[in-house]
């Protein structure tokens, strides 16, 4: 029951050496998913670039249709994607042990991050050579998200129906404020309907390099075995699943009343993890609405606050909730020291948020999987894939406009040039991610400590 999955192709003939990367082991694997906690700026558009970056294109751990597949999966859920993301592959090549571990290196370091953060916001409000080292990422950000958009469209637009698709996401979801689930929905069913009536328009994004190995989970690869649907696994993963989601809630009931911030918010992420599609930025309008005028848990412009500090440390954007569940307590503490109440109102909403991810991802995964080969679902998701191209592209120029112009119109040179220089050095030299993270952070503080 521990074995992990190899490498070799079963689709090659007997005899036939294996051209195939090497699978890694767990401990390798366990060390990456640590390090992609620590760099994975950006939101849920960084992240993804990051993932595409080092799964695909630098350790072929798994092939670009494979990973599309698995990035298409997981928009069509609730909660954080490129978590979920994070999840399915580490379940892919190493059992639920692997999408654990991928799932929780991928929060666990901004936890601690967003904590420390929180609390000197909340006891001291910002700092000034903080906020000059964010100065500096976020110019680096918005180079990674540039450079994913040109990589995953490379990929996935391959002839003017794609293009198309891409272009109506974008322009739906910038200009009209279309909701990202009604343009998968929507992206979804004309690859479906499109695929029937003008099948090569809808074809399958080819991965294979010629002359080089196959990526150890490659797209004419059988699928490993233990992600075969299993009904006697799939009751049990959700019983244990549901029962540590709910758990600490319940504790938190008992414990401080059922009418206590700590059992509200454990209440109100679970419920919000169940019925929030699309994403940090579908969520958060729902989430600030709630927290700022039902709950009163946060004062007026304290959610842009959070915002601003998720957008800038590792791990999902969504760990602005964290924030939330962090000031909710701080300011009503009931009687608990206010760092000790907003500690376990930050654990308590984090926990909410992110435990189901699991449950999604072990429970479904084995039914995506089944589907791979599914010519009408593969049409569909292609044009899934192309939409979700024009949705990245809007989170970029998102970032773009925020960072470039951040006060009324006011162009910043020095935003632009640090984010071309960024965007250099990974698109055309391909630097590592981490050196032009901490570079890009330490010539924002030196700018800002200089001419501030």
């Amino acid at each position: 029951m521990n074995e992990t999955f190899s490498a070799p192709d079963r689709s090659a003939p007997a005899g036939a050496p294996a051209d195939r990367h090497r699978a890694p082991s767990f401990g390798e694997a366990f060390r990456f998913w640590v390090k992609l906690g620590f760099i994975s700026f950006g939101g849920p558009t960084g992240q993804i670039a990051i993932m595409q970056t080092e799964l695909v294109e630098k350790k072929k751990w798994i092939s670009q249709s494979r990973f599309l597949h698995a990035l298409n999966f997981c928009m069509l859920l609730p909660g954080p994607e490129a978590t979920q993301l994070a999840i399915y592959v580490g379940w892919l090549l190493h059992k639920i042990r692997g999408g654990i571990v991928a799932g929780a290196f991928f929060v666990i370091p901004s936890v601690f991050v967003l904590w420390a953060l929180s609390y000197i916001y909340a006891a001291f409000g910002n700092l000034p050579w903080i906020a000059a080292i964010f100065y500096g990422l976020k110019p680096a950000v918005t180079a990674i998200v540039l450079v994913a958009v040109i990589r995953i469209g490379r990929k996935a637009l391959k002839n003017f129906v794609m293009w198309a698709l891409a272009a109506l996401a974008f322009v739906g979801i910038y200009f009209f404020k279309v909701p990202f689930p009604a343009i998968v929905f929507g992206a979804g069913i004309v690859g479906f309907v499109g695929g029937v009536f003008w099948k090569n328009s809808f074809v399958t994004v080819s991965t294979q390099n010629n002359g080089d190995r196959s990526p150890v989970l490659s797209d004419d690869q059988e699928s490993p075995p233990h992600t075969k649907p299993n009904l006697r696994r799939a009751i049990l993963v959700s019983v244990v699943c549901i029962g540590l989601w709910l758990v600490p809630t319940i504790l938190a009931g008992a414990a401080r009343g059922w009418n206590s911030t700590l059992f509200k918010e454990g209440f109100f992420f679970s419920k919000a993890a169940v019925v929030t599609f699309g994403g940090a930025y579908a969520v958060l309008p729902y989430v600030a609405q709630q927290a700022l005028y039902h709950y009163d848990w946060l004062k007026p412009g304290q959610m842009m606050d959070g915002l601003g500090l998720a957008e800038t440390t590792p791990g999902p954007l969504i760990m602005v909730l964290q924030f939330v569940g962090f000031m909710g307590a701080w300011q009503h503490p009931e009687g608990l020291p206010p760092i000790l109440a907003a500690t376990l109102g930050a654990m308590i909403t984090t926990w909410a948020t992110f435990t189901p991810c699991f449950l999604w991802i072990f429970v479904g995964g084995p039914h995506i999987e089944q589907l791979r080969g599914n010519e009408k679902l593969t049409n569909a998701l292609s044009a899934v894939t192309a939409a979700i191209v024009g949705v990245i592209l809007n989170l970029a120029v998102w970032f773009a406009l925020h960072v470039f112009f951040p006060n009324a119109g006011a162009i910043d040179w020095f935003a632009v040039i640090l984010c071309a220089a960024a965007f250099l050095a990974m698109f055309r030299y391909r630097i590592d991610i981490i050196p032009i993270v901490l570079a890009s952070g330490l010539v924002g503080l030196i700018y800002k400590m200089l001419w501030r």
